[in-house]
């Protein structure tokens, strides 16, 4: 059997939860992984030579946080399976080195508490005590949204999740140039409209994004621009797109004109406070190329769009 492969660290950050700090990593895979050693720390658990040693000569054994005999009793057998099997990985040091799943760290802080509540801790309440208040800054479903944001892969899930639902709204024949939009356009738009840009955020909002990108990109580029892409993109005999347009986008067709509008709109943004401001400044400049335009929304008192 072919040995699994070790996985590289893509991102690597540290979350803190009411002040206790855990080194944490999302791997190649998508995999959120929390430090081994680093959670120890963050328990307290002081490392010792003896631990070392016998994992070094038996291989496999639970992570030393979790090796107390008192806590065995507490380990569900669920728990120990995983927990006995850590993930290695290449750290963003280049260095080897191994994380648990990081969806683990409230069954592992639950093993502390309910030791303490069977009296395994009456001489020693420091490492019990961390456990509950790494419990209190965070839920299973929390700790996720705490790794990817510790190590800034959030924004990487941000920008996919937003060319998956700017497929379903942008016509197909724009869609490659949809790449070409630098993060700070989206970050932007949800600024003046006083929208979270998270995930969840982004998903709430598809239809009217794509509406606006057509509106203010798209339909801004000069005359015959969509036109010669179409006409030097080869088609097959069934009459389908056989390369797609963005590799026409030549430095004298496309390139040019796209990130020029692209600009000039991310500057209105910047110095617009609200969507209907920009609406306002983006009315001023249409006014000045083909004259009176109206403004296609409703806002509210805060200048932001109502749904």
């Amino acid at each position: 059997m072919a040995e699994k492969k070790i996985l590289k660290s893509k991102y690597s950050g540290e979350i803190e939860l009411n002040g206790i700090k855990i080194s944490c990593a999302v791997l190649e895979d998508g995999t959120r992984v929390l430090v081994n050693r680093s959670l120890a720390n963050a328990l307290g658990i002081k490392g010792g030579g003896a631990y070392w040693k016998k994992k070094k000569e038996e291989g496999t054994l639970l992570p030393e946080y979790l090796s107390a005999k008192y806590l065995e009793p507490y380990i569900s057998d669920e728990l120990r399976g995983i927990i006995s099997k850590p993930i290695p990985y290449i750290n963003s040091a280049n260095n080897n080195s191994e994380g648990v799943p990081a969806t683990l760290l409230a069954d592992i802080c639950d093993v502390y508490v309910k030791a303490a509540q069977g009296g395994a801790f009456a001489d020693n309440q420091e490492v019990p005590q961390n456990a509950y208040k790494i419990l209190l800054g965070f839920s299973k479903v929390g700790i996720v949204a705490l790794v990817d944001e510790a190590t800034g892969y959030q924004y990487d899930r941000e920008k996919d999740e937003l060319q998956k639902i700017l497929k379903a709204y942008i016509a197909e024949d724009l869609l490659p140039w949809q790449k070409r939009f630098p993060d700070i356009y989206y970050k932007e738009l949800f600024r003046l409209n006083g929208w979270d840009f998270t995930v969840n955020g982004i998903k709430k909002r598809p239809g009217v994004i794509g509406k606006w990108t057509n509106s203010i990109i798209y339909e801004e580029l000069p005359n015959g621009v969509l036109d010669k892409l179409k006409e030097v993109t080869p088609k097959s005999e069934l009459g389908n797109r056989t390369e797609r347009y963005h590799q026409y986008l030549t430095l004298d067709v496309g390139e040019p004109n796209l990130e020029k509008q692209i600009n000039k709109v991310i500057t209105l943004f910047q110095v617009s406070d609200n969507m209907k401001q920009f609406w306002d400044n983006f009315k001023k400049m249409k006014m000045r190329q083909i004259g009176q335009m109206e403004l296609p929304f409703d806002f509210d008192e805060n200048g932001h769009t109502k749904d």
